[in-house]
């Protein structure tokens, strides 16, 4: 999630677990710092863009150094704050809380996070929330404000911020019923097409009204995208090749390896300008992924590994999007203008020697 919404949560779990002791401008602010804290992974040196890519939100996310490193933290907190020095283990709890909580919401996004290293090595990433969603972040954000304006501690305080952890609690709940079921119908949907899908992912848009779910194939992908408005038998499917006979003689090749482990194969390979490039299928819209790499210089044939480096990275939202949006939420059908449906899947095949 982003880091307003890291510092939201945070401040509000301190200052329901310590505001009484601590007073509310101080507890916000220590759990806001807190909440933080795990994302100074950025700060880690990464031997290369796809290792940056693929290891940020890694051990510094996981509860269980979150378990080892509260006493540390929290024991810091109680010598240090002489209002603490009796309050040890609700110190050591809020700082676990608020580390924990930061790697939870990160989970909930399609990016993920390790939050079960060493034990379980790959990232969590349910996808069912957006990296910024105004509807769980304004709950929070309100009370953290009503805390850092509060001089003294109050019942009211405290049932403000209680209520706004369980309301956002159970939005972030919410969202995972609204995947399921946008899982569900999009299976109804690509098996009455004919698709037989590998695996299906459905991913929240902005506003978690419009769903986009992917569905894999061997050499292709399909795209859905579906709003809970939607007549299902008018539902349009975007197929995309995926190029794999780009990256075939590439198995082995780490950088390509470690894409195809952190994007749990929702992957597709494409040739630009001489260079094989992978995009990770999960963030950005058709054409324009997030996070691509270029791992391999193509000529005659010949494919190269080379040193990985991004290409592109850029979220590119048209005029006709918006107006593509504004009408699948309205449960009208509408065609995405920059991903036809019929996006030509008989390209010619590329086969690349190593």
């Amino acid at each position: 999630m982003d880091s307003l919404t890291q510092f939201a949560l945070g401040a509000a779990v301190s200052t329901i677990c310590l505001g009484k002791t601590l007073g509310p401008r101080k507890a916000a602010l220590l759990g806001g710092v807190l909440g933080t804290l795990p994302d100074l992974d950025v700060f880690l040196p990464a031997d290369d863009p796809v290792d940056d890519f693929v290891f940020h939100r890694g051990w510094t996310h996981s509860v269980f150094v979150h378990l080892l490193a509260a006493p540390f933290i929290g024991e810091l907190l109680v010598r240090s704050m002489r209002l603490l020095k009796d309050h040890r283990f609700l110190v050591w709890m809020a700082v676990f809380l608020c580390l924990s909580t930061h790697a939870i919401i990160d989970a909930m996004t399609v990016y993920g996070t390790r939050i079960l290293w060493p034990i379980h090595a790959d990232p969590v990433g349910i996808g069912s929330i957006f990296i910024i969603d105004l509807a769980y972040t304004l709950p929070l954000l309100g009370v953290v404000i009503w805390a850092f304006k509060s001089q003294c501690w109050s019942n009211r305080l405290r049932n403000g911020v209680a209520t706004a952890l369980i309301v956002s609690s159970a939005y972030l709940a919410l969202t995972v019923v609204w995947q399921a079921n946008a899982t569900n119908r999009a299976s109804v949907i690509f098996a009455r097409a004919g698709i037989e899908a590998k695996s299906i992912f459905a991913i929240a848009s902005p506003i978690n009204l419009v769903w986009r779910v992917i569905s894999l194939e061997n050499d292709r992908y399909h795209n859905l995208y579906l709003s809970p408005f939607d007549d299902d038998l008018q539902a349009m499917i975007y197929s995309h090749p995926r190029h794999p006979e780009l990256v075939a003689c590439l198995r082995g090749n780490d950088a390509f390896e470690k894409l195809k482990w952190f994007s749990r194969g929702y992957y597709r390979s494409d040739l630009e300008a001489n260079q094989i490039v992978v995009s990770d299928l999960r963030m950005g819209l058709t054409p324009h992924y997030i996070f691509k790499f270029a791992i391999a210089e193509y000529d005659n044939g010949i494919a190269q590994a080379i040193s990985p480096k991004p290409s592109g990275g850029q979220m590119n939202v048209s005029g006709q999007d918006l107006d593509w949006l504004t009408t699948r939420l309205q449960g009208k059908p509408a065609i995405r203008a920059t991903e036809t449906p019929k996006t030509a899947l008989n390209a010619k095949k590329r086969h690349a020697s190593c």
